[in-house]
């Protein structure tokens, strides 16, 4: 459980446009926005190094400084990357009561998956589900929720109803939804199709050089 919280502290800004927003990206700083709660929405900056560690080590919940407005726990609501280098252009935060339920998405992680005998037997094993949607108490989000699929045979189908989920999170998809499947192994129908079409191509050679050998036949009569 992420029980832990990580304190990020920002700086307030000025909203003045597009091309202040480029200086700040240019001088190593993010860009963002508070908002949700009884407070009014406050814009900030921020060191992009200070906020990769804040969001690598704080779980769910972090404690907000706001230099002249004090703490507030947040979490982080939405983050823009750059479609190439990755690096983040904007964030948003949004204010919590760390005693009431939010919703979130977490990341299904399979445990097992090597130990699985339909692996082992040349199975091919697909996540189908990999991010599931919660609602628990901000410091209650879990990382991750963890499902093991140490026992799957070869056809097994595990749907989002046999995945556990930790005390005080609410799973909110549908208990139907297929999470992982098990499926015979592809090689041998790959082979199939490989030799069938070779056949053909052979076939086909075959059936020119008889019609060939049968126009050299009628030439010469």
């Amino acid at each position: 459980m992420a029980d832990d919280t990580t304190t990020l502290t920002v700086a307030p800004r000025s909203v003045e446009g597009s091309r202040s927003t480029r200086r700040l990206r240019r001088s190593g700083l993010v860009p963002g926005v508070v908002y949700g709660g009884e407070g009014e929405p406050i814009a900030f900056q921020v060191e992009a190094r200070t906020l990769r560690q804040a969001l690598a080590h704080g779980g769910a919940v972090i404690t907000l400084t706001v230099e002249g407005a004090g703490e507030t726990p947040v979490v982080l609501k939405d983050q823009h990357r750059h479609p190439v280098t990755g690096d983040t252009m904007h964030i948003d935060l949004l204010r919590v009561d760390l005693r009431q339920k939010i919703g979130a998405v977490v990341v299904l992680e399979l445990i097992g998956t090597e130990d699985a005998p339909g692996v082992k037997a040349g199975g091919v094993l697909e996540q189908v589900t990999r991010e599931l949607n919660i609602e628990a108490l901000p410091n209650e989000i879990p990382d991750t929720i963890e499902h093991d699929v140490s026992a799957l045979e070869i056809g097994d189908t595990v749907t989002l109803d046999a995945v556990a989920a930790p005390a005080g999170v609410t799973l909110l998809d549908d208990l139907e939804t297929t999470v992982v499947t098990l499926t015979p192994p592809r090689l041998s129908t790959e082979a199939d199709e490989e030799i069938e079409t070779e056949t053909e191509v052979v076939g086909e050679a075959g059936a020119e050089g008889e019609a060939a050998a049968e126009g050299d036949s009628s030439g010469g009569e």
